[in-house]
């Protein structure tokens, strides 16, 4: 969701705008305090009519909405004004650039365990990240819990920022926020389903992601906001986004304000026109490509140097706590080191791996314990919003003699690592990426491993040492 930028500062004596032209319609200068009349451009008959109309636009908005909203556990929040508050709270935090569809299972689950602003402050961070698994965007998640959430959505550097304590503030203080700035002011909210709509019910092509055009986007939508049904217009705003007016088949004759769509005028007056022009699709920048050599490492303890059961439950798998800052911050996942493009083959990952496993865990397998299996799994592509990382899984199974605590000298590390069976690897929260790292190296153990004996599979001795 974008964010809510300082007003502009007033603007007199502008000149008239220029008439559209057929698929680049000229864009309406930005506005300030000016009337919402004069953000549209100055279009023949109907269409400069109905831009003149904010008031009879709300007005069919909500009754549209009224009528048509969809039936969502956000919308159903009851008790008193703090709980529909945290309700609604925690599911616009999960909404930001994540679809409605999507957000439904979480939002129940959440609300089920933290049903109340307290419940939620009472939670851990590493509770909260398994419970977001898979949704993404995790800085979400540590916003709500721990210290504070952009009340427009996710912080971005250089564009405007407005907080919103997190759970843990909330209670310190003693109450959920009542004032302006934090959840009681009659403010617009403007995410891409609400880009979408204004694009097009006021013709503007510019760049949606340039500052000034998403500042434009802001200005309208806040002149436009009802001042006694602020809630329920934004809601009618990106619910109307979301379906009718949607990407790329928009419902133009159910569409309840269709008749203030200058888009839509200009396309019945110009068939070069097209509604589905609006906004202007700006290609995405090509995310980077990084490279990781990713090592589940399996600790078999009290086995045998020629099998390791998989199944067993003395089986223990070394996962490694992210940095708390940057992405993916404090998740849990299996070593993972970073590669040159150029040094992704067996050897090279191989050799970072041995070396990340070294110098940071001080793993020593070479006196008391012994690598009877290493091998490589497969590739996994995940692709972040501006990163595509290709993942290189190898598995490497441990025989530990003298138990667990011969592998890491560094006991003082217990917040940065820990040594989790195979249950519960199988229920915690993993993102999507590390979880289908897992899934793929317990395929490649019922594939490769498996014989006849039911849980007890031969393996290559493999006693070398990490340098």
């Amino acid at each position: 969701m974008a964010k809510n930028p300082k007003a502009a500062d007033s603007r007199r004596g502008r000149p008239p705008t220029r008439r559209p032209q057929p698929r680049r319609a000229k864009a309406a200068p930005a506005a300030s305090s000016a009337d919402i009349e004069d953000l549209a451009p100055a279009v023949p008959g109907a269409v400069a009519a109905a831009a003149a109309a904010p008031a009879v636009l709300r007005t069919q908005l909500l009754r549209w909405y009224d009528a048509h909203r969809r039936d969502l556990p956000w919308r159903r929040a009851s008790g008193g004004e703090e709980e529909r508050a945290y309700a609604v709270w925690v599911s616009e935090v999960m909404l930001q650039q994540t679809r409605v569809p999507v957000v439904v299972g979480y939002y129940e689950r959440w609300m089920a365990r933290w049903p109340t602003v307290r419940s939620l402050a009472a939670a851990t961070q590493e509770e909260v990240n398994e419970m977001w698994a898979g949704l993404g965007y995790y800085r979400r998640a540590r916003f709500l819990l721990e210290v504070s959430c952009a009340r427009n959505g996710l912080m971005e550097k250089g564009q405007g920022r407005a907080y919103r304590k997190g759970a843990k503030q909330i209670v310190e203080k003693g109450e959920f926020p009542r004032t302006a700035s934090a959840l009681r002011e009659v403010v617009p909210v403007v995410d891409g389903n609400v880009v979408r709509v204004i694009s097009r019910l006021y013709a503007i092509s510019d760049n949606p992601k340039e500052s000034s055009t998403m500042k434009r986007f802001w200005e309208i939508a806040g002149q436009l906001v009802d001042p006694s049904r602020s809630g329920d217009f934004n809601q009618a705003m990106m619910e109307l986004g979301a379906t009718l007016c949607s990407k790329s088949k928009p419902g133009c004759s159910g569409c309840p304000v269709s008749s203030h769509c200058q888009v839509l005028a200009l396309s019945l007056e110009n068939p070069s026109v097209k509604v589905t022009d609006f906004p202007r699709v700006v290609p995405k920048a090509k995310p980077r490509s990084d490279f990781a050599a990713v090592c589940v490492v399996q600790i078999a303890q009290g086995l045998e140097e020629e099998v390791t059961d998989t199944k067993g439950t003395d089986n223990l798998f070394l996962l490694i706590k992210r940095p708390e800052e940057g992405l993916l911050a404090g998740l849990w996942e299996f070593p993972l080191v970073l590669v040159e493009e150029g040094k992704t083959d067996s050897l090279n990952r191989r050799k970072a791996m041995d070396k990340y496993l070294t110098k940071l865990l001080s793993i020593d397998v070479g006196w008391k314990s012994d690598v009877i299996l290493r091998e490589d799994v497969g590739e996994h592509v995940h692709i972040f919003s501006h990163i595509r990382l290709t993942m290189y899984v190898e598995l490497m199974i441990i025989n530990l003699k003298d138990g667990v605590d011969r592998l890491c000298k560094k006991e003082d590390d217990s917040t940065k690592l820990k040594f989790t069976n195979e249950s519960s690897v199988e229920s915690m929260g993993l993102t999507s990426g590390i979880r289908k790292v897992y899934n793929m190296v317990k395929a490649f153990k019922e594939k490769r491993l498996s014989v006849s004996e039911k849980g007890q599979v031969p393996t290559r001795k493999r006693s070398r040492r990490l340098k």
